[in-house]
């Protein structure tokens, strides 16, 4: 499932870094996880949907790679970013 564009919107004016930032690791990882989510939810009423399983452990798989890279580049934004989205405990 994606997000519609005003989600992202919100997504990206919440977590750039400046007002020109579309894509830095932040936002990334913030739109991957709101795409989780609704995967996540449409799993509760459709579990038998396979194709969309298996999207969703690329997006998860994803999101693990992206963390690892901002966690080795910088752990004080790491360490918000994951409370702020209230992931990894």
């Amino acid at each position: 499932m994606s997000i519609g564009k005003d989600i992202k919107k919100k997504l990206i004016d919440e977590f750039s870094l400046n007002e020109k930032d579309t894509g830095s690791t932040g936002i990334q990882i913030a739109v991957i996880s709101e795409r989780i989510n609704n995967l996540t939810e449409h799993f509760k009423t459709h579990n038998k949907d396979n194709h969309s399983k298996r999207g969703l452990v690329a997006l998860v798989n994803q999101r693990k790679k992206l963390l690892n890279y901002l966690s080795k580049k910088n752990k004080s934004e790491y360490l918000e970013l994951i409370k702020k989205l209230k992931i990894r405990g």
